[in-house]
């Protein structure tokens, strides 16, 4: 048997239970994957989005909903050793992608040379969502798993002092017509890297070219630091990730001092005296 079907087969067997039942499970709670969707799933290169589209092709071939994948990879100035483990990797796993070039990372640079990532991110997210209207697509799928939600949610309230996760689907607020969705919502990281060892795989980690210039990436050390933090709090606890991941649907608006929907803030104070 041909590598890619073994490593396909391994997803639903193998990774049954932690992968592809986690993955089918987001898929339908969330109702992330709707008939006649065109799905833009985006592939960085990386462990994550790889599987995200193995596991994507995989329902759209044998699931009970009709829609269409469309596998593309977002080139913001990478290196020829960086493209091509991208492109071996989508060879290894039978994976048809498209990759359309940018400069992004040439002119994020040029435009704030001490702190690049903001402008990074603000252009890159604008050129997948042009690229997704190119496509004609009304779904972009992102990579992001379990623990990216929990550690976004304990880098919001230790450095933003907000309490706010990372949201398994949402609309786009410039693109009309198009939601971002992130089907691994459930697959813990773990898991992922278990996958890619038992199949032999390796992919790349980093391909950001500013955090290759700067020994002091702010947001990658705070990242670093929560998973650390979540880390030594498992081994006293091990319930730890589901509890913080389980709280963001277990909010209790009686016992908090406020809350804020739409830019509109309200004070607990607001009905204080009504709930006499």
């Amino acid at each position: 048997m041909e590598k890619y079907k073994l490593i396909e087969r391994s997803i639903i067997t193998t990774y049954r239970k932690p992968i592809w039942h986690n993955f089918v499970k987001a898929v339908k709670d969330y109702e992330l994957v709707k008939e006649n969707d065109n799905i833009m799933v985006c592939i960085s290169g990386g462990k994550d989005s790889f599987l995200l589209a193995k596991c994507l092709e995989e329902l759209s071939r044998h699931g009970n909903i009709n829609f269409k994948c469309f596998f593309v990879v977002m080139d913001p100035g990478y290196s020829d050793d960086i493209r091509n483990i991208i492109l071996d990797n989508a060879n290894i796993l039978n994976l048809k992608i498209e990759i359309f070039k940018t400069d992004i990372f040439k002119v994020a640079y040029k435009l704030n040379e001490k702190n690049p990532c903001y402008m990074c991110a603000r252009m890159r997210r604008g050129s997948l969502y042009d690229k997704a209207k190119e496509l004609g697509c009304n779904k972009i799928a992102l990579g992001h798993h379990f623990n990216d939600v929990i550690e976004t949610t304990l880098l919001s309230i230790f450095y933003s002092a907000e309490v706010k996760t990372m949201l398994p689907k949402l609309h786009s607020t410039n693109y009309s017509g198009i939601d971002l969705i992130r089907p691994l919502y459930l697959v813990r990281e773990d898991d992922i890297i278990a996958w890619a060892r038992h199949n032999d795989l390796h992919f790349i980690n980093c391909a950001c070219e500013f955090s290759k210039k700067s020994k002091d990436n702010k947001e990658i050390s705070k990242r670093l630091e929560i998973k650390e933090l979540i880390k030594e709090l498992k081994k006293k606890n091990k319930e730890i990730d589901h509890n913080i991941f389980k709280s963001m649907s277990n909010i209790n608006l009686d016992c908090v001092l406020g809350t804020v929907k739409s830019t509109i803030h309200k004070s607990f104070l607001d009905d204080y005296e009504e709930t006499k």
